[in-house]
C-alpha cells in the first residue's frame, strides 16, 4: 500500500496532462466540425486530407522532410560535438575544467526567445555584429543573410539549436565516461596507447548505450521542436515555408493564423501524426537497436 501512495500523485498527475490529452487529441483527429457545428464521426477522412489532398499534402511532406533535415544537422553536429566536448573534459591534466563545463552548458538554461532575438541581432545584414566578427579572422566575404535565403533559412536555425543545445548530450556523455573504471584506462595507458585510442578503443564502447540513449532524445526532441523556429521566423515559418516543420505546420492548422483559419481537427490529425513518428523513431530504438547492442559490465 505505501508503494501506491507514493506512486499517486505521480501517476495522476502525468494521466491527466499528459496520458489524456494525448488519447483526446487522437479521438479528435476521426471527427470534423463542418462550418464550426458539431462534430461528425469521419473515420481516416482528416488523415487522407493531410497525406494527399493536394492543397495540404505539399505543406505537411515539406515540413516533414524539414524536419527530418532539422533532426540530421543535430545528429552530425551536435552530437559528435558533444562526445568531443565531453573526452577533452574527462581528460585527468585538464584545467579550468568545471569553468569550461558551465560555460558550455549555460544556454541550455536561456529562454528559447532570448536565444533566437540574439541570433537574430548576430545574424541581422544591418546591424548584426556576424560580419564585424567574420571580419577579424578574414572570412566576411562568407557572411550573408542566411536567415532570409530558403536554401540556407532552416540549416542557420538548426546551427543556433545547436549552440544551445549542445551542453545536454556532454553532460550525459560526460557521466557515462565518468562512471568508466579508472583500471581500464590505465592499463591501457601503461600498454602505450594514446588518449585518443583509449577513447576510441575503450571508451567508446562502452558508452555508446549512452550515446544511443542521446540519439533517441535528439530525434523526439526535434521532432517536437517549435519555439525557436516560431521565435525567429513566425507561424510561417519563412521565406516561402523553407523553414516549416511539423511543430509549425500544428500551431497553424490547429489555431490558425493571418488568412488561413484554425481547424481543431485537422491540428489534431497532424498532432497525432507527430506522435506516430515519434513512436516509430522509439520503437525502431528499443526493438531494434538497443537489442543489437553490445553492453559491457563495468
Amino acid at each position: 500500500m505505501p508503494v501506491f501512495a507514493f506512486l499517486a500523485p505521480a501517476t495522476i498527475l502525468y494521466t491527466l496532462f499528459m496520458i489524456y490529452p494525448l488519447i483526446d487529441s487522437i479521438r479528435l483527429s476521426f471527427y470534423s466540425a463542418p462550418s464550426g457545428g458539431d462534430l461528425a464521426f469521419v473515420g481516416f477522412d482528416n488523415y487522407r486530407t493531410i497525406l494527399s489532398d493536394p492543397d495540404w499534402a505539399s505543406t505537411f511532406w515539406n515540413s516533414f522532410w524539414n524536419n527530418m533535415k532539422f533532426f540530421a544537422v543535430h545528429m552530425l553536429v551536435q552530437n559528435p560535438i558533444g562526445i568531443a566536448l565531453a573526452a577533452v573534459l574527462s581528460l585527468p591534466r585538464l584545467k579550468f575544467r568545471n569553468t569550461y563545463r558551465t560555460l558550455i552548458f549555460m544556454p541550455t538554461m536561456l529562454s528559447v526567445v532570448i536565444v533566437g532575438f540574439i541570433w537574430q541581432l548576430i545574424l541581422s545584414p544591418v546591424w548584426g555584429v556576424g560580419a564585424d566578427i567574420l571580419d577579424i579572422v578574414g572570412l566576411k566575404s562568407l557572411f550573408g543573410p542566411w536567415l532570409g535565403k530558403e536554401g540556407s533559412a532552416l540549416i542557420t536555425l538548426a546551427f543556433i539549436s545547436v549552440w544551445q543545445w549542445v551542453g545536454i548530450p556532454m553532460m550525459l556523455i560526460y557521466a557515462a565516461l565518468l562512471a568508466i573504471p579508472e583500471d581500464l584506462v590505465d592499463a591501457a595507458i601503461v600498454d602505450g596507447a594514446s588518449h585518443f585510442e583509449v577513447f576510441w578503443h575503450i571508451k567508446m564502447p562502452l558508452i555508446l548505450p549512452t550515446v544511443a540513449m542521446v540519439s533517441i532524445l535528439t530525434f523526439v526532441g526535434n521532432f517536437n521542436a517549435f519555439d525557436l523556429v516560431y521565435t525567429v521566423k513566425g507561424a510561417l515559418a519563412g521565406p516561402n515555408f523553407s523553414s516549416d516543420i511539423m511543430g509549425t505546420l500544428f500551431y497553424r492548422t490547429f489555431f490558425g493564423y493571418q488568412l488561413q483559419l484554425g481547424s481543431p481537427t485537422l491540428g489534431a490529425t497532424v498532432a497525432s501524426l507527430m506522435f506516430m513518428i515519434i513512436l516509430a523513431g522509439v520503437l525502431f530504438y528499443l526493438f531494434v537497436v538497443q537489442r543489437r547492442m553490445s553492453r559491457y559490465q563495468l
